[in-house]
């Protein structure tokens, strides 16, 4: 059985029959008793740590929904787990004086949401600038709903994301045929160069 990342080993059987006499050991009843028994605490042992898991949200699964609704944010099972959970550590991160640094801590609690953010006060925006992904993340919609919710309203978002540029498409490939040859997507150029 393995929780959090480590491996918890532990033999029930043998265990239950070091607390009994040794001659229990040698009847055919008792040890079916035992075994039967070992069995069940096993199992019951599983479900123990299955349910611990669901107090964490790095390691929830089907208490994911409770954590969502901690936070009031509508469960949709249909989204991948670490998606999910990326929404839910936003909203609970996102909690106290809007700063840059708070905006930037809610938009990074999101996969590949590492950003620069820039406060332009004078235009009423904010600036968020993507930097360690190529192209659109691919849960923009939950990290814009994020910070819409936690910014004041009278300011504007504006997000920027990076792509390949063309000096480094030139650099890898020798001309429009090698890159036709790589048998890439437009798409799989644009945001991570056919690396």
């Amino acid at each position: 059985m393995k929780f959090l990342g480590t491996e918890l080993t532990r033999n029930i059987e043998r265990d239950m029959f070091d607390y009994m006499p040794k001659e229990y050991e040698d009847y055919r009843e008792s040890r079916a008793i035992i075994q039967s028994e070992a069995a069940e605490f096993e199992s019951l042992n599983a479900q123990i740590t299955d349910v611990l898991a669901q107090f964490f949200i790095d390691t929830a699964t089907w208490g994911l929904a409770n954590w969502e609704q901690l936070v009031d944010v509508p469960t949709d099972p249909t989204k991948p787990l670490n998606q999910r959970r990326s929404v839910i550590k936003s909203k609970l991160r996102g909690i106290g004086t809007v700063s840059v640094s708070l905006i930037k801590n809610v938009a990074e609690s999101y996969a590949n949401g590492e950003v620069d953010v820039v406060e332009e006060s004078a235009n009423f925006t904010i600036r968020i600038k993507f930097v360690s992904t190529l192209g659109v993340p691919e849960n923009l919609a939950d990290i814009q709903k994020a910070i819409t919710d936690i910014i004041p309203a009278h300011l504007a978002i504006n997000f920027e994301f990076t792509y390949v540029l063309y000096s480094q498409l030139e650099a890898k490939y020798a001309d429009y045929n090698a890159v036709v040859a790589s048998g890439l997507t437009y798409e799989q150029i644009l945001t991570d160069g056919g690396a």
